[in-house]
């Protein structure tokens, strides 16, 4: 498994790739595997500021393989079970991460791969790269990836996306909130690595960390509760080292030290 993907570090950014280039870095049991397990390591290092989520080659990720969708057609219900469980474990486990995260979405993205794309904090796309959940045009349910999407495009046009199963392009899928930037093939990685440099830099992990969960923890709640609860939440991350260290280095004109 360890050559499905690739693990780069350079200092406190690391950045995770499909290496599945000649298969268009399509997901199946052993690439979901190896992600869940280099994830979970780097997630779990402080030294990590942020994780830049790729694929190598022209592809981000292409969605599920053909010998990986002969096998699950075989499956029993408890093997398919296991099987999706698994792929979910992967997407929640991005999802609600510690680390900030960055998709480098370098080409397309479909179904599966676009739902990995989503798990992430930022998305900056490469500019002729498509994108869409194309399940239900081979009879599969778009269903791990709904909650991605109805919360980055909002149901109306989450629903013509998973019902339609047709491929929008970047710029559309900018439009629809479902990513944070497109730039030129020539600036993506500028881009990627100025934002990462911010989080590696600027950013302070104790907080990032606090807002992640925070967002995640305010969702569900009605207005009242929600900031009650966000007042709570302030009033802790005040006693933080982070929180120590950002003010005295405001007041001292100085870059903190995280």
């Amino acid at each position: 498994m360890a050559d499905m993907v690739t693990v780069r570090r350079e200092n406190s950014v690391a950045t995770l790739a499909i290496a599945r280039p000649d298969k268009r870095n399509a997901l199946n049991a052993d690439v979901v595997a190896a992600l869940q397990e280099e994830f979970d390591r780097l997630d779990a290092d402080s030294s990590v500021r942020v994780i830049i989520l790729t694929g190598e080659g022209p592809v981000f990720c292409a969605g599920a393989d053909l010998a990986y969708l002969q096998r699950i057609n075989a499956n029993n219900v408890l093997e398919n079970a296991e099987d999706s469980e698994t792929l979910m474990r992967l997407m929640f486990s991005i999802r609600a991460s510690r680390t900030p995260t960055i998709a480098r979405i370098n080409g397309h993205a479909i179904a599966g791969g676009f739902g990995l794309a989503l798990t992430c904090d930022i998305l900056v796309a490469a500019s002729p790269a498509r994108f869409g959940f194309t399940e239900v045009r081979i009879g599969f349910v778009p269903a791990i990836v709904m909650k991605l999407a109805i919360e980055r495009a909002g149901m109306g046009r989450a629903r013509e996306l998973l019902l339609r199963g047709h491929l929008i392009d970047a710029d559309t899928a900018l439009s629809y909130g479902l990513l944070n930037h497109v730039v030129s093939e020539d600036a993506l990685d500028e881009t990627v690595d100025g934002i990462a440099s911010e989080f590696a830099t600027l950013v302070s992990p104790q907080a990032a960390a606090m807002t992640k969960q925070l967002m995640r923890d305010v969702a569900p709640r009605d207005l009242e509760d929600a900031m009650h609860f966000a007042s709570r939440q302030n009033a802790i991350s005040r006693e933080t080292d982070d929180f120590r260290e950002g003010i005295a280095s405001f007041l001292e004109k100085r870059k903190p030290s995280w």
